[in-house]
């Protein structure tokens, strides 16, 4: 029987962290700026620098500003002009989201996003951890055409959302693959594959500096690898 082969995410809030990522042999990062914000778009210079990065996949997040996912329609306007950019600069994929105001998936403003992304690699974001209902915000984002969806299982922690991620895995089954993201690390990291059936991972892999900043380090990557590669 054929080994289950596992991807690791490296969500990338800074040109160091995309070359921690690399160095560690991280296969993809999410890109973004402001990560105490819950990360937003970063700049086309650090685009530009992961692209130039060989045998990593970039996915860079479109997220104009910090707070919810409801957006205007001149922040919708940003978010298109940013696939856009992120095309012409050679990006493998993006990462979008947007609900109403009720807490549900604003299915007209992400189609559009998915109709500008489209022959991109589509993931969709953790709005999804703060929709209220769920399974059926799970069949809008496959019905939309997203590759990927990222959550914790509305959960603070993904390790916490192992419930909801193991039915979120089982309801979508080959149509979207869920990756689990929030508080992976070396130690959790088999733990939440084996449990919820996911293939795919998110994490910083970060570590405290001396100036108390947090930074992905690439022995960190290396160690979450290390326990999920055969």
């Amino acid at each position: 029987m054929a080994t289950k082969q596992y991807l690791l995410e490296v969500c990338a809030g800074t040109v160091e962290a995309v070359r921690a990522a690399h160095e560690g042999g991280a296969q993809r990062v999410e890109l973004c700026s402001a990560l105490s914000e819950d990360g937003l778009t970063p700049s086309m210079g650090m685009i530009r620098y992961a692209c130039r990065c060989e045998g990593l996949q970039v996915h860079v997040l479109i997220r104009p500003r910090e707070g919810d996912f409801v957006y205007s329609e001149a922040e919708v306007e940003c978010m298109l002009a940013d696939i856009r950019l992120c095309r012409e600069m050679g990006v493998d994929g993006v990462v979008i989201g947007a609900l109403t105001a009720d807490g549900d998936i604003d299915v007209p403003v992400c189609q559009r996003l998915v109709d500008k992304a489209r022959g991109m690699n589509i993931t969709f974001h953790r709005a999804f951890d703060v929709c209220r209902h769920p399974f059926e915000a799970l069949e809008q984002i496959v019905a939309l055409g997203c590759n990927r969806l990222l959550t914790s299982g509305q959960a603070a922690t993904a390790e916490q959302g192992i419930p909801l991620l193991r039915e979120l895995v089982q309801r979508a089954g080959t149509r979207l693959t869920i990756m689990p993201g929030a508080g992976v690390s070396p130690e959790n990291a088999a733990r939440l594959l084996t449990e919820t059936g996911a293939t795919e991972l998110h994490a910083s892999a970060r570590r405290v500096l001396p100036s108390g900043r947090k930074e992905t380090d690439a022995a960190v990557v290396r160690q979450i690898l290390a326990r999920i590669q055969p």
